[in-house]
């Protein structure tokens, strides 16, 4: 099992690596599936435009993209998520910058577990599993 976490052209405040593991690993193994190899890139919006043009042809920005390469019992992926987006998103959500990043980091692996939101009721499942992981997070940060 591997997990990473890199940063692209872009300076943030990352939670502690091994607690980060710890979650993802733990709402995976909830649902019955392993992690082989995920990598998380954390980037600027510009970055994550030119990957949005060049691999899925969409001229927009977003704030996640992720690339399936394993996603039955085990995962392995690559998740591209922009760090513009999420401060913009945080204040938009009126939220914080850290509790969006959680948001969008598991909402990736979420993708990877099976979840869509493509529509109103699967947007619904997302959010709440959303939900339910960031409050997991809560329960395996506490001091």
């Amino acid at each position: 099992m591997s997990i990473s976490f890199h940063k692209e052209e872009i300076e943030f405040e990352l939670p502690a690596e091994d607690h980060l593991e710890q979650w993802l690993t733990a709402i995976a193994k909830k649902e019955k599936k392993t992690i082989i190899q995920l990598s998380y890139i954390f980037c600027s919006d510009q970055y994550l435009l030119e990957i949005n043009k060049t691999y899925l042809g969409h001229d927009y920005y977003t704030d996640i993209i992720t690339f399936p390469y394993k996603q039955d019992r085990e995962v392995e992926s690559d998740i591209f998520i922009s760090i513009d987006r999420i401060r913009e998103n945080a204040i938009e959500y009126k939220t914080t910058f850290q509790q969006e990043l959680l948001r969008v980091i598991v909402h990736g692996l979420l993708h990877m577990l099976g979840y869509g939101d493509k529509t109103e009721e699967d947007q619904i499942e997302m959010t709440k599993m959303e939900d339910h992981s960031i409050s997991l997070w809560h329960e395996l940060t506490k001091v």
